[in-house]
């Protein structure tokens, strides 16, 4: 298939996604929209796609701002765009107890003799699974898919390709038909360079080598094993290469990739431990798994897997209101006791002055956790106030009414922001910059849900902006409003937080807690409306998400995917960032471990009983966290998560603990604390 009938065909595809949005889907009730003050203009690369909204957590972010120069890891590389150049480097892993990165340093640099410093380079496509960059300057054309052992670029226009290091070439060799290069460097690095057609390379001095002019296929790929299996496999699979990639839920809790590829022979990719674990094998009969050709990434080893289509199949996940094992009747009592003590506490006038989103978030949802706690220990009686609450509380900010703060859309980026953020960058945590937004409106989402299950004519007059709210970080369809699945990562199978701002280090993400809380609580909205549709997304994306937290920021004692100087400090990352972990928080040092730990269980939900399933990690967990409670500083609202820890497997110890405590974290209570205890095995 020509690159012209690929490109159609996965033009096509969206606009068939696009056609089959269901017309009887809620019509979304604008927010006001209004014209940020603090959002950059997203840079030269992306001039091109402003006709459709722009990514604002991807994986080749630091390409749509600024001037688009900053690198980012596509695996096994970092990509690192110029004027007229691309740079990629296989990077090196440095480790110590509290920091793990990989360090990016231009191995190879690729452009061409002639350059057009007029012409800037643009992003023409992107995918699911890769992003097109042009270079119209220099003729260079580089499809860059995520986790392909091989950079690719056509080169236009009979052009004179250039390749230069910052390291001396020791050598190079080529076969007898001068379509496959072997370069040497003296850092000990072997480059592979093959060519769909004849091409003459010539030395021009220690660090470059140039073509004659040449028009075609270029594929460079790094060997980082010597053996010469290891190459034989890259000269077998260099002929077939991917133009772009897409991944589709075909199923609950199943997830296919596909790659239009071109040239002939089949098609080589990489895999990373979690997609290794999770491609089904009864589905992926013409998949191929190389077991033994891998490449180093900070993520694990990356495996080579031979196919043009995976199917990866996610843990199930139980998505349910009350809690999963039920409780004993017998404590029934004590929780209803403290359940009316917290529902007579609610506080209008107090939760009406919270001007930031996500702390008003947070308030919403803990009385949302009351109703739902009411509900199951048989307590009705507390349920009309608690929803009063709720309504009161909550529309003004679907009703843009708030007093202070409120959503409103934006078109440069196009999505929610809020009405503070749209002033001032470090507001709201950043929500204006498109940081954490699925934090912030997974709180709403929860609230809205409980609200609409109970009062389904409330839930019908506010469906349109609740469904805003979730499409702004939750769409699965393209339209005009919202991008695709703004934060979660279809590659790497976990959401990223960090918004728009360039960072050297790529996306970040801290809660996984909280990432794994927005799409359950969209799973209940689902519920709430009878949508199928959102449903077995939300439930899909909140295992995936699960099971990423689970594989890399939850460090066991004996995990052997980081360095050992790092596992020996830490049981849980503070921030994984795309090319760097790191043992700190945002707002907190590595020395505050309880803060670690809770900002990785907040909220607690039923759906934390499958976020922490692996009881012996939990009691690693809470050992590691224990010397830090001994501080007298250390606050009472920490201390919950802690015992709500300890609860899993030693319910009657956390019970006195939660009992004494004399405060509670802002999303959380006695009552909720008091139904987790309850519903632990007894």
């Amino acid at each position: 298939m020509s690159l012209v009938v690929g490109l159609l065909y996965f033009f096509l595809r969206r606009l068939a996604y696009l056609l089959s949005i269901s017309v009887t889907k809620p019509a979304e009730r604008n927010f006001p929209h209004v014209h940020s003050f603090v959002l950059p203009d997203p840079s030269h690369f992306s001039a091109n796609l402003l006709y459709s909204p722009l990514p604002t957590n991807s994986f080749f972010q630091n390409f749509a701002v600024n001037n688009g120069n900053e690198s980012e890891y596509l695996h096994p590389y970092f990509i690192k765009p110029s004027l007229s150049s691309l740079s990629l480097s296989y990077p090196s892993i440095f480790c110590n107890s509290s920091i793990t990165y990989q360090v990016f340093s231009p191995d190879l640099t690729i452009s061409t003799q002639d350059k057009n410093p007029d012409q800037h380079p643009k992003i023409s496509s992107f995918s699911d699974l890769s992003v097109t960059l042009d270079f119209p300057s220099t003729n260079l054309q580089f499809f860059l898919v995520r986790g392909s052992p091989y950079l690719t670029c056509l080169v236009k226009g009979k052009s004179e390709v250039l390749i230069s290091s910052i390291v001396t070439i020791e050598s190079m060799s080529f076969n007898s038909i001068l379509t496959k290069y072997t370069i040497k460097l003296n850092n000990k690095q072997k480059w592979l360079i093959y060519a769909s057609s004849p091409i003459k390379f010539s030395k021009n001095d220690k660090f470059s080598i140039t073509s004659d002019a040449f028009s075609g296929i270029i594929r460079i790929a790094i060997s980082p094993d010597s053996g010469s299996a290891f190459e034989s496999i890259l000269d077998q699979h260099s002929t077939a290469y991917p133009v772009f990639g897409e991944a589709t839920f075909t199923n609950l809790f199943t997830l296919e990739y596909r790659w239009e590829k071109q040239g002939f022979g089949d098609l080589l990719m990489l895999a990373h431990p979690l997609q290794l674990e999770l491609l089904s094998s009864a589905e992926n009969d013409k998949v191929v798994i190389l077991k033994d050709f891998k490449y180093n990434s900070m993520d694990g080893d990356l495996v080579g897997v031979v196919g043009d289509s995976w199917i990866l199949k996610s843990k199930p996940v139980p998505i349910t209101w009350n809690s999963i094992q039920g409780i004993d009747k017998k404590h029934f009592p004590r929780i209803i006791s403290s359940l009316d003590n917290d529902t007579k506490n609610l506080n209008l006038t107090a939760t009406m002055s919270i001007k930031s989103s996500y702390f008003f978030g947070k308030a919403i949802a803990r009385a949302a956790r009351l109703e739902l706690v009411a509900e199951e220990v048989s307590h009705p009686v507390v349920i009309p106030h608690i929803l009063k609450f709720l309504k009161t509380s909550i529309q003004p900010w679907l009703d843009s009414t708030f007093s202070g703060n409120g959503f409103l859309y934006e078109s440069k980026w196009r999505g929610l922001v809020t009405k503070l953020g749209s002033n001032d960058p470090l507001a709201d945590f950043g929500f204006g910059m498109y940081n954490d937004h699925h934090f912030h409106l997974g709180y709403f989402l929860y609230a809205i849900a409980v609200i609409a299950k109970q009062d389904p004519d409330w839930g019908a007059t506010y469906k349109p902006q609740a469904y805003s709210l979730m499409s702004d970080f939750m769409s699965q369809n393209p339209n005009f409003k919202y991008p695709v699945l703004r934060n979660f990562d279809l590659w790497k199978l976990h959401s990223w937080a960090g918004g728009i701002p360039e960072f050297p280090d790529g996306r970040n993400q801290e809660s996984t807690s909280e990432a794994v809380n927005a799409y359950y609580a969209a799973s209940l909205l689902g519920l709430a409306y009878g949508d199928s549709e959102v449903f077995e997304l939300g439930s899909s994306l909140t295992s995936f998400e699960i099971m990423s937290a689970q594989k890399w920021w939850h460090v066991e004692e004996n995990s052997e995917l980081y360095a050992k100087d790092f596992v020996k400090e830490n049981r849980v990352v503070g921030i994984l960032w795309n090319s760097k972990r790191e043992s700190r928080l945002w707002w907190a040092s590595a020395e505050l471990r309880e803060c670690r730990l809770a900002i990785q269980v907040m909220p607690v939900t039923p759906i934390t009983e499958a976020l922490f399933s692996d009881v012996g990690y939990v009691k690693e967990l809470v050992e590691w966290t224990s010397p830090a409670l001994k501080r007298k500083d250390v606050d009472e609202g920490w201390k919950g998560f802690y015992y709500a820890m300890e609860a899993i497997y030693d319910w009657e110890s956390a019970l006195g603990k939660i009992l004494d405590l004399t405060g509670f974290d802002d999303g959380n209570s006695l009552t909720n604390l008091l139904w987790w205890v309850y519903s632990r095995k007894h």
